[in-house]
């Protein structure tokens, strides 16, 4: 990974494992084991999505890693005991985005969605997504809502349905079209 590469958040660390070093893993990757198969993971500090230019990141290797039960597990070279691992906790772990797998036409890294303004297809502005996540029966997108009235600064939840919800995406205008009523 080279040192100007824009880094892509893929998960963070939850909480400790046994008492030789290993680490639980909150994937967002699909499927969420793939997380373990990046060599080489940048550790964010705590509590932040992308470090900021004069905080100090931590590159470690990943030696190994596996689903254990419903969660990821994975050990670090040099995290060697329970205090050390409860030194990352809470961690992002970010990659860089040249590492990443190419993606098809009319797919999305969720990180490329974030911040992009949401319009209804009326032309009514709806607000920034903040986060997606996932159901069972498709993804969210949460939007803030960002218009005039009672309901500013809402939560607004999108089903992630193409095309039907979902009309358009242009990432170079950071930009969402949807068919769905805010206020729903």
């Amino acid at each position: 990974m080279s040192e100007c590469s824009p880094q892509v958040q893929l998960g963070r660390i939850t909480g400790h494992y046994g008492v030789r070093g290993w680490v639980k893993v909150h994937s967002d990757t699909q499927p969420r084991d793939n997380i373990v198969r990046f060599s080489e993971w940048v550790l964010l500090p705590r509590g932040r999505a992308v470090a900021g230019q004069h905080e100090v990141t931590r590159r470690v290797k990943v030696v190994e890693g596996r689903e254990q039960g419903k969660t990821i597990v994975a050990r670090l070279e040099g995290i060697e005991d329970r205090d050390a691992a409860q030194s990352v906790i809470g961690c992002g772990i970010a990659v860089g985005r040249e590492e990443l797998p190419s993606l098809g036409q009319d797919e999305f890294y969720w990180t490329d969605l974030v911040g992009a303004e949401v319009s209804t297809v009326e032309g009514i502005r709806v607000g920034r997504v903040i986060r997606l996540f996932e159901t069972g029966a498709n993804d969210v997108l949460v939007v803030r809502d960002e218009r005039d009235g009672s309901k500013a600064g809402a939560e607004v939840l999108v089903p992630w349905i193409r095309p039907d919800v979902v009309a358009q995406v242009d990432l170079q205008l950071r930009q969402i079209t949807v068919d769905w009523d805010p206020d729903f």
